[in-house]
């Protein structure tokens, strides 16, 4: 499958002050993170890309049904530093997600495992980029 238009996606970074940093979307959504402080760190917005990812697949199978009475997602993982550099491992994704009583509650409580497992398998993403791995290239831009 070749690159093409439809298929890049792209953020840009911009140095606010020393450590804050600010990426924004092309469609003019921002978000703010760092080093030190509240901030999200880098890292932290790599777990939330996880977790947000898996989280919409499973809503979208499952708010089909019923509307969730509850529904967080915590992802967890090890940084590390080794022979082969800082990285995470052992990330782990956890659903916390409740639904009302009744067939439409019992119809989503049934799609749950099977949605949080496609999303795995096949339509996060960010978690299937992770695992298969693919090349990260830096480049200086000759206008720098």
């Amino acid at each position: 499958m070749s690159a093409s238009d439809d298929t890049l996606r792209s953020v840009r970074v911009d140095r606010v002050e020393a450590g804050q940093y600010t990426a924004t979307n092309p469609r003019g959504g921002t978000i703010s993170f760092g080093s030190g402080g509240a901030a999200f760190s880098p890292v932290e917005l790599l777990l939330a890309a996880i977790g947000g990812c898996t989280a919409i697949d499973a809503d979208v199978a499952t708010s089909r049904h019923a509307e969730p009475t509850g529904f967080s997602v915590t992802v967890t993982g090890h940084k590390i530093s080794d022979e082969q550099g800082s990285r995470m491992t052992d990330l782990n994704v956890t659903f916390r997600v409740t639904f009302p009583e009744g067939a439409e509650g019992d119809a989503a409580r049934t799609i749950l495992p099977r949605a949080v497992k496609l999303s795995h398998d096949r339509l996060c993403t960010v978690s299937r980029t992770i695992e298969a791995g693919t090349p990260v290239t830096s480049t200086i831009a000759d206008d720098a």
